[in-house]
């Protein structure tokens, strides 16, 4: 072993596993940012409750608007898209520029603080629909997007050994947190206030995010946490089972590495059935329940359940798949995804309220763990000094599904009634089904165990 003396506040040790992967141990969380590394969940988790409400409660302030400005319906949906495909589009570039250094966190959180102002603005003044195109679609969802991503890569790096169940609980703020907005939207809004409802909801979102990001710090690169050795078996049996199941990536991928590997472009179509699908559910839901009969307070209800659970299922699937597997768990989401959409549509076609309730939130559940999941695995099969980047391709695939499963849905419908469409999106979440069963771990089989050779390594003190 090489030592090499430097002149560093706290020591750490550089260790080297056979594939060549560096992991820097012996700091701690307080070592680095004199706090513990719990609270780079809750800032992040706060962060994505305040964008939650531009893709979640947006559709349910559908009635208000159409009304107040005279756009048409199809405006509203296409609004969802035009937002979704720039909250997509900017994952990639942000993830490059944050690697790089050019993009701290906190800068980005603050850009993204501005974005969700300007979106709310502009659909309360906006003269013209193009103005909230280009006010919400274009610059909360930029804004969304710098959150998002900043949010989600930055409790992964935190938590290297355990990031499933931590990435969950976080990317469920980007669903639950739109709860309070929906009731809101459907209730109280009307042609009376929704200027001064809409202004504050930005305002209070703004503040939200700004006040979040304000605390973000990244770890060193190469950072793994004291006391839990990647090149030995943990005592701790979380970890062992976590580790066991979801074994660290052979290397850590540059993004043009990563690019070659068909099983990130097969994750990246993967996503895109299953985004896709997600969304159709958040823009249809609400209309699909009224055109069935039932109530606008059901109908909200069904959808802040369906919010609820789509949050509340990205902690709790990412806590499953650190124990029985990413894929695994993969499959059986997309597998309950699919089943689901036919559920909503018999369950509307019966008039079964209770019916209906539970498939919306069988429906939300799916929808929501599929994103921790794509999350986690980039990491786990890529590393996470790059996975700002690499999970920007991945999510990409939402440019696509966003339009898809919003704009291209209302198409869907017209043309298909809502039978036509359900079952098609109830078809293609059965088909990721079986995509998910050939994602492999690049350069691992199934079988590989855990390196357990010496570890070759330089301290530095």
């Amino acid at each position: 072993m090489t030592t090499t003396q430097i002149t560093t506040a706290v020591p750490f040790k550089e260790v080297t596993d056979h594939n060549g992967r560096v992991y820097r141990i012996g700091e701690t969380d307080r070592d680095i940012m004199g706090r513990p590394r719990w609270t780079m969940v809750l800032f992040p988790w706060l962060g994505m409750m305040g964008i939650s409400s531009s893709e979640y409660a947006f559709t349910s302030a559908e009635d208000t608007l159409h009304e107040a400005h005279l756009w048409n319906s199809g405006h509203i949906f296409w609004l969802m898209g035009v937002w979704i495909f720039f909250q997509a589009a900017v994952a990639f570039p942000a993830g490059q520029l944050r690697e790089s250094g050019k993009l701290p966190a906190r800068y980005a959180m603050m850009l993204g603080a501005l974005g969700t102002l300007l979106g709310y603005l502009s659909l309360a003044y906006a003269p013209h629909v193009i103005v909230a195109y280009i006010g919400f679609g274009m610059f909360s969802g930029i804004g969304a997007g710098l959150v998002y991503a900043t949010c989600v890569n930055m409790v992964g790096k935190w938590y290297p050994e355990r990031k499933g169940g931590k990435t969950g609980l976080v990317n469920g703020g980007f669903a639950y947190g739109s709860v309070p907005f929906v009731f809101l939207f459907t209730s109280y809004m009307d042609l009376t206030n929704y200027k001064t409802v809409l202004v504050s909801v930005g305002v209070i979102c703004c503040l939200v995010v700004a006040s979040a990001g304000w605390f973000f710090k990244d770890p060193p690169k190469f950072w793994w946490p004291k006391g839990a050795d990647p090149l030995k078996t943990s005592e701790d049996p979380r970890v062992r089972r976590a580790m066991e199941k979801n074994p660290p990536a052979v290397k850590q991928y540059t993004p043009r590495e990563a690019a070659r590997v068909p099983v990130l472009w097969m994750m990246w179509f993967c996503l895109l059935c299953t985004a896709g699908i997600n969304i159709f559910g958040i823009a249809f839901q609400v209309p699909f329940g009224k055109d069935m009969g039932f109530a606008g307070g059901i109908v909200a209800t069904a959808m802040s359940l369906k919010a609820i659970v789509n949050g509340t299922g990205r902690g709790v699937i990412g806590w499953i798949s650190d124990k029985y597997g990413r894929r695994n768990t993969l499959i059986i989401v997309c597998l309950v995804l699919g089943s689901a959409q036919f559920g909503v549509l018999i369950s509307g076609t019966m008039g079964s309220m209770p019916f209906f309730l539970f498939c919306s939130m069988v429906s939300g559940f799916g929808g929501g763990a599929i994103f921790p999941l794509f999350a986690a695995m980039t990491a786990d099969y890529f590393g996470e000094n790059n996975n700002a980047s690499n999970y920007g391709m991945v999510y990409s695939s939402k440019l696509i599904s966003g339009l898809v499963g919003s704009g291209m849905g209302a198409v869907v419908v017209a043309a298909w009634d809502y039978e036509g469409a359900f079952i098609i999106a109830g078809s293609i979440g059965l088909a990721s089904a079986v995509l998910a069963t050939f994602l492999k771990a690049p350069g691992r089989s199934d079988t590989a165990p855990l390196d357990k050779t010496p570890p070759i390594g330089r301290e530095i003190a």
